[in-house]
C-alpha cells in the first residue's frame, strides 16, 4: 500500500499546490475534475514524482444530473458525468474513481442508484479504474457496514468501498473490523481525525484517533492483503493546513511503515 494525498486541503493555485505537494514529500495524489487547470496538466504529466491515484467524481455534478434521481435523463447524465471522471482519471494516470452518495434513501432511490452505480462500474471497467463508493455520515449509505451491504447487493465486480477512518470514527464503528469485513471490496483509504460527532477532517491525532488504533487500522490493511492507496483528506479550513499535511504524513509513516506502507 502506498501514501496519497488530497490536494484540496490546499487552495493556493494549481501549480502552487502541485509544487507544495511535491515539497512535502508526497508521489501521489487524489484530485477533484477540475484540477488541475489544463495549462497544468502537462507540468503534472511531466513530473517524474508525481503521480494522481484517484478522483472525486462527486464534485463537478451537472446540476440537472443525479445518479439515484427519478429521471431517466438525469441519470443518464450522472452516468455519463462519472464516465467523464474516469477518462480524465485514466488521461493523468489515476486508477481509481470514487462517489459520495446522495441524501434520499428512500427504497426506491436506493435502487435506482444501484442501477446507475452498476452501469458506471461497468463503464470504468472498460478504462482500467475502480470505482468506489465512500460511506457517509448523513447520506442515503451512513455507514460502512450499510455501504458493504449495498455493494453486495449489486455484486458488481468493480465497485469497491472507500473507506474513511474518519467516518466510522462518527459512526461508532471499530475501523479494523471494517476493513476485515470488507477484505477485496476494499478499494480505497482516507485517514483524517476529528471529535468523534463532526466531520473536521482535522490533522491525524489532532481528535479521538489515537495512535493504537491507526496502527491497528494499517496491520488490518496488511492483513487483508491491501495494495492501494492510503490518502490524506484534511480540510483547507485548518489554521495551517500545510502544516497539518506534514505532520500527518509523518505519523502516517510512523504508524505504517511496520505494515508495509510506501510513503
Amino acid at each position: 500500500m502506498y501514501l496519497s494525498c488530497c490536494v484540496w486541503a490546499l487552495t493556493a493555485h494549481p501549480s502552487k499546490v502541485l509544487s507544495d505537494m511535491r515539497s512535502l514529500g508526497f508521489h501521489r495524489i487524489d484530485i477533484r475534475p477540475d484540477f488541475p487547470m489544463e495549462e497544468d496538466v502537462q507540468t503534472l504529466r511531466d513530473s517524474f514524482s508525481l503521480r494522481v491515484s484517484s478522483v472525486a467524481a462527486s464534485f463537478g455534478v451537472p446540476e440537472d444530473a443525479a445518479l439515484e434521481g427519478s429521471d431517466a435523463g438525469a441519470r443518464s447524465r450522472g452516468v455519463a458525468h462519472v464516465e467523464g471522471v474516469v477518462k480524465r482519471c485514466v488521461a493523468l494516470g489515476g486508477n481509481a474513481v470514487y462517489l459520495v452518495p446522495g441524501k434520499d434513501d428512500s427504497p426506491a432511490a436506493l435502487s435506482r442508484y444501484a442501477n446507475s452505480l452498476e452501469q458506471a462500474a461497468e463503464d470504468a471497467t472498460r478504462h482500467g479504474v475502480r470505482l468506489c463508493i465512500e460511506h457517509f455520515p448523513g447520506t442515503a449509505l451512513p455507514t460502512a457496514s450499510a455501504t458493504l451491504e449495498f455493494i453486495d447487493a449489486i455484486d458488481h465486480p468493480n465497485l469497491g468501498l472507500l473507506f474513511d477512518i474518519g467516518h466510522v470514527q462518527m459512526t461508532g464503528e471499530d475501523p479494523a473490523a471494517v476493513i476485515n469485513s470488507a477484505g477485496s471490496r476494499l478499494y480505497y483509504v482516507h485517514l483524517d481525525d476529528n471529535d468523534g460527532q463532526g466531520d473536521l477532517h482535522w490533522a491525524l491525532l489532532d481528535g479521538v484517533l489515537t495512535t493504537e488504533t491507526l496502527r491497528g487500522t494499517f496491520r488490518a490493511l496488511q492483513d487483508i492483503g491491501y495494495d492501494g492507496a492510503v490518502s490524506l483528506e484534511l480540510s483547507p479550513l485548518l489554521d495551517d493546513p500545510y502544516q497539518a499535511l506534514e505532520r500527518s504524513r509523518q505519523i502516517a509513516i510512523d504508524c505504517g511503515s511496520d505494515f508495509a506502507l510506501e510513503p
